[in-house]
């Protein structure tokens, strides 16, 4: 095995702590030839997909990618933005306040960088980027708040397969999963509250997450356990009865059959029940992306109404809420419990003097201009 080039090693050098927030990803751009790369390193992952690699080979090559990735660029570029992917965008935004709300707890040493699992910034290239600035102790903190091993196993498997080829390994901790964890139900709660104290209530509210085939759950993964958990917790914050909720799994490929009751069909069947309004969140994305804004905000809202639905309101994902990044700090102080966080007296010298350099840099450029 050959090992990657280690960065050159100063004695007395002060270790950094990090933490990485990775999420999904995204294409770099709506169009049908960015979709096929990202696609296709999607759905290469056997974590994903787990069907016989061969077989799986001439599917997604031949079929899949041919014939979908024109159909997904046209979806991707209904939500797109000026600033880029919503995807991308919230999640940048998500580790720069991070960044602001872990300094305000005191840990103005800790570096927090965004990365993607599919699509750039790589989590190669960032776990790469870190260890070159000096960041020997990292917290992964997926975007993912309930375990799955179709998304943060997935992650796992990509941290270590960077870090195989690395001499120096950092010392890592995982946030395996805050599907319970009293800062996310509340962040939730606040979102909706805050979206009923606008609009009024709804008849019904539904709580749509990710699907993912049934034979996960049956194999072990406590993904579906943990997806009702969240619905159930914030059910109880919500002051909601049984009758007045109901969780739905949507994003549904292929035959198989997997987790139920389908998201679409159930918003079908609700119209068809005479119910006239439905507010809808989806707790098991952090950012709004094309699942939420097109498959959701656009699509389920058209089959709703279409069935008789009279009102559909989607509820936007956490996103930069002040009530989540403040959870999103809890969650990653708790597992950077022991590291040194807090800038010392020569690295706050060193960010004192770069920031002159830039203040200068900056006026010497006005004055040129």
């Amino acid at each position: 095995m050959s090992f990657q080039t280690e960065p050159s090693y100063t004695h007395g050098s002060i270790d950094r702590s990090a933490v990485v927030l990775v999420n999904l990803g995204t294409p770099d751009a709506p169009t049908s030839s960015a979709v096929r790369r990202y696609l296709k390193q999607f759905l290469s992952d056997p974590r994903v997909v787990e069907i016989p690699r061969l077989v799986w080979w001439f599917i997604l090559n031949l079929i899949i990618l041919p014939f979908r990735s024109g159909q997904s660029a046209k979806k991707y570029a209904s939500i797109w933005t000026r600033e880029g992917s919503p995807l991308k965008v919230h999640t940048q935004k998500q580790a720069k306040l991070l960044a602001g709300a872990l300094a305000e707890r005191g840990h103005d040493g800790v570096t927090v960088a965004m990365a993607m699992r599919y699509g750039s910034p790589s989590l190669p290239e960032v776990l790469a980027r870190l260890k070159s600035e000096g960041c020997e102790r990292i917290a992964i903190l997926p975007a993912y708040p309930q375990y799955s091993g179709t998304t943060t196993g997935s992650i796992y498997d990509a941290v270590f397969a960077h870090y195989a080829t690395v001499r120096n390994v950092p010392e890592l901790r995982f946030i395996k999963q805050y599907h319970e964890h009293d800062t996310y139900i509340d962040a939730l709660r606040d979102s909706v509250l805050n979206h009923w104290e606008a609009h009024g209530r709804p008849e019904k509210l539904v709580m749509s997450f990710h699907g993912v085939p049934k034979r996960t759950l049956l194999l072990g993964d406590p993904y579906h356990c943990q997806c009702l958990k969240t619905a159930r917790l914030l059910a109880e914050k919500l002051k909601l009865s049984k009758e007045q909720y109901v969780v739905t799994f949507q994003s549904r490929f292929g035959k198989a059959e997997w987790l139920q009751p389908y998201t679409a069909p159930t918003l079908v069947a609700l119209a068809q029940q005479g119910v006239k309004r439905i507010d809808l969140l989806c707790p098991g994305f952090t950012s709004d992306c094309l699942e939420t804004l097109e498959e959701i905000a656009m699509e389920a809202k058209h089959d709703f109404e279409t069935a008789g639905g009279q009102q559909f309101h989607y509820i936007a994902c956490l996103n930069e809420t002040p009530a989540w990044i403040a959870g999103m700090a809890e969650i990653a102080e708790q597992h950077m419990i022991g590291w040194p966080t807090m800038k010392t007296a020569p690295q706050r010298e060193v960010d004192r003097k770069a920031g002159e350099q830039a203040r200068e840099a900056a006026l010497a450029l006005g004055a040129a201009n």
